[in-house]
């Protein structure tokens, strides 16, 4: 295994979070090694997008630990975690509509000083996402649904990020549009990036995924290899409309 991977990227110890008080996220551990796809599944309400606002830190953690890259960050103000290399896709794509599609990947390249860097990453953006090239002047709230998906994660890998956090990508689009984001998501992996994805899909999730963990009211209830979860009898039962056999 290379040393790089000898430990994880992201590592989450005992989580504990709070909305309003209310209990959330109850003592979880999970994982992301480089290079790896995690997915993260369960029921709305489950906790997932309520962990990874905590790995970005709009959340404080009410106990546990988060460690990235050999460090502990859960006490870092979001905007350093961005700088360190983690960069989150909201639920719900968070564009901004009255801006152009070239100003929305800009903002995601806000820690990059280098004008000859930023061009070259620009272009490689363009290539990655051949849909927005072409529309960088237009604005963003007159994209498709799945253009505006592709857009906010392109503005995320502007960042440069090790880890990308991805918030339900697929809501509200179409099938075809939800197998070109998936196809998407993998070439990213390729690319070296570490992804945690939360997606209601749960099999798409975990056809794509290395490993994946089931949440179900804050808790963590199963943990696995993408492939082993998908052919669990109670994953398919839950998740993926099958009924349970017995």
């Amino acid at each position: 295994m290379p040393p790089e991977q000898a430990r994880p990227l992201l590592e989450l110890r005992r989580l504990e979070l709070a909305h309003d008080g209310i209990p959330a996220v109850r003592g979880i551990d999970l994982e992301v090694r480089s290079g790896e796809i995690v997915c993260l599944i369960g029921a709305n309400g489950a906790g997932k997008s309520t962990t990874l606002s905590a790995i970005a830190g709009l959340l404080p953690c009410v106990s546990g630990e988060i460690h990235y890259a050999g460090a502990r960050i859960d006490t870092l103000p979001a905007h350093r975690r961005v700088a360190a290399g983690i960069a989150l896709v909201p639920e719900g794509r968070g564009i901004f509509g009255r801006l152009t599609v070239e100003e929305n990947l800009r903002l995601g390249a806000w820690t990059c000083s280098d004008k000859a860097a930023l061009a070259k990453d620009l272009g490689r953006i363009c290539c990655l996402l051949p849909q927005l090239a072409g529309r960088l002047g237009q604005l963003a709230g007159t994209l498709s649904g799945g253009e505006q998906q592709m857009l906010a994660v392109g503005r995320a890998l502007l960042s440069r990020p090790r880890l990308l956090l991805l918030d339900e990508p697929s809501m509200g689009l179409a099938p075809r549009v939800v197998e070109d984001i998936f196809t998407l998501i993998g070439k990213i992996a390729r690319e070296g990036v570490a992804l945690l994805l939360v997606e209601q899909n749960a099999r798409l999730a975990l056809e794509l995924a290395d490993r994946g963990y089931v949440m179900e009211s804050g808790r963590i209830v199963l943990e696995g290899a993408g492939g082993e979860l998908l052919r669990d009898p109670r994953v398919r039962a839950a998740y993926l409309g099958e009924r349970a056999e017995g």
